[in-house]
């Protein structure tokens, strides 16, 4: 129980960074809704889209692999930190300029042309954010989890600044009068260029802090770690690419997928700009997947070597699976007004119903890292290759399917349908190689339960918005109770009454 208590706490204070940080940078879309063009959005959508899946590339399993190897290998765990930031930093200086030097053609094959610095500065986002992934990794590994959170915040934070200060700040400014046209190379035609300089700033200024923080390391590339580091992260990295071709590949073909005038008025751009801000709006499960990640993932590894560990583990998918459900009801069911108030101008809201199956989506992703956990410790990461090749495989097909035939919807059910797969193979193979006691019959119950009500919830009108807000809201309360029956025992076995505990 201490462990699962330590787990929990870890979580709430990533989870307190990485939701307050990042419902922060949520909050941005009601600025990019505001002052952008669709079109502007849709470039961010898709170029975002794209950093996403080269992230993968860039740190190609490395985080994860420092965690096994600096936990379970009996090496030295500053040796290997050196090793592997060391050689991080290599491929970083390989792959960012290989990047930087194809942005002319990368302009011109994705509509871009003439904004090959967009990809210039793509390349260099990815950069900084690889040189980043292995210190705040060695921070996780050191449970030096209020300085990660506090770097984190800091980072957003400096990014909201810039993203304000240049596209809300300095037009205004102009137009008052207070500074002219052109001050310091200010671009009012600009959009998505502003959003890739703000996130470009706040990275650059942060590598210090961190790189401090994580402590000293000597320029090394051992051969002797490097070669099985290699052999353990490949297969990792074929499954990051899996797992963002499902997140991510979705909104970056989705304007090169959907028929022209599909949408009436929209252009295919515009149209994955409404896609990518209703994205948006499934954050908050991805936020808690994030949070929940930053701390299971080492404590997963640490407690590997406990022969307790499979039932610990079945008691954290049962407590995620119930946690995030409850979750994905609440903001389904408070679509009506949330939607309206993030999503600010006119043509946002025609996507709105997407978002049930996109929470989903994400809370099966959440399903597949903690199922992922079997191949991690039992050093099998080649199950990851292919189970994550058929997710991708899904998610490619699905989109070009479908996504000419239902548009808003063809893109979502890519995500959870790719995940959807992934879960039930992973579940497979785990059961065989690495057994552990989930709760499955329960957790399938619950669901298939709160998809259902999610969907009701956002369907049911009885034409009074203050009505509507109460009995929709009671739905919740309705799933809490539900869970309630099924899980007292369990429920009283974590919190005994005090005259059971006096005794």
């Amino acid at each position: 129980m201490s462990n699962f208590k330590k787990l929990a706490g870890q979580t709430a204070v990533y989870g307190l960074s990485s939701i307050l940080g990042r419902s922060i940078n949520f909050l941005m879309i009601i600025v990019y809704t505001e002052y952008l063009s669709k079109e502007a959005l849709g470039s961010f959508t898709s170029i975002y889209a794209l950093i996403g899946f080269m992230n993968i590339v860039f740190t190609y399993g490395m985080e994860t692999t420092f965690f096994r190897f600096a936990t379970g290998k009996n090496l030295d765990p500053h040796k290997v930190y050196s090793t592997t930031q060391s050689l991080l930093i290599t491929s970083t200086l390989l792959l960012g300029s290989g990047l930087y030097l194809l942005a002319p053609w990368l302009a011109e094959v994705l509509d871009y042309s003439g904004q090959a610095y967009l990809f210039r500065w793509t390349a260099l986002i990815l950069s900084f954010d690889a040189l980043l992934a292995i210190p705040f990794a060695k921070l996780r590994l050191e449970n030096k989890a209020l300085f990660f959170a506090g770097a984190k915040i800091f980072n957003i934070l400096l990014n909201i600044f810039f993203n304000l200060l240049l596209i809300v700040g300095f037009p205004y400014l102009i137009s008052i009068g207070t500074i002219p046209e052109g001050f310091l190379g200010y671009r009012s035609d600009w959009g998505v260029e502003y959003i890739l300089l703000s996130n470009l700033f706040a990275n650059g200024l942060i590598i210090p802090l961190v790189w401090w923080k994580a402590g000293f390391f000597s320029f090394k590339l051992e051969g002797s770690i490097i070669k099985p580091m290699w052999a353990y992260s490949l297969p990792l990295l074929f499954m990051g690419l899996a797992g963002v071709t499902n997140e991510l590949f979705s909104r970056f073909l989705f304007e090169y997928v959907l028929p022209p005038n599909f949408y009436a008025g929209l252009s295919a751009r515009e149209a994955g700009g409404v896609f990518g801000a209703n994205f948006k709006l499934a954050i908050m499960m991805n936020l808690v997947i994030q949070a929940f990640k930053y701390a299971a993932e080492p404590f997963f590894f640490n407690q590997s070597g406990n022969k307790n560990s499979p039932q610990l583990y079945a008691k954290v998918m049962h407590a995620f699976i119930l946690f995030c459900t409850v979750l994905m009801i609440a903001i389904s069911v408070n679509l009506e007004w949330i939607g309206p108030m993030f999503l600010r101008q006119e043509g946002y809201e025609a996507a709105l119903f997407i978002v049930p199956t996109l929470l989903m989506g994400y809370l099966l992703l959440g399903i597949y890292f903690n199922l992922s956990i079997w191949f991690k410790i039992t050093d099998q990461t080649k199950y990851s290759f292919w189970i994550t090749l058929v997710g991708a495989i899904i998610t490619v097909v699905i989109i070009f399917v479908f996504v000419p035939i239902w548009g808003y919807m063809g893109g979502a059910l890519s995500t959870i349908s790719c995940y959807f797969v992934m879960c039930v193979l992973c579940y497979y193979y785990g059961e065989k190689y690495y057994p552990i006691p989930y709760q499955t019959g329960k957790g399938i119950l619950y669901l298939v339960i709160s998809f259902a009500i999610s969907y009701f919830g956002l369907y049911l009108d009885l034409g009074i918005p203050v009505l509507n807000f109460f009995v929709k809201n009671s739905l919740i309360l309705a799933y809490l109770g539900f869970i309630f029956l099924l899980e007292k025992e369990q429920i009283q076995a974590y919190f005994p009454n005090s005259k059971e505990g006096k005794s």
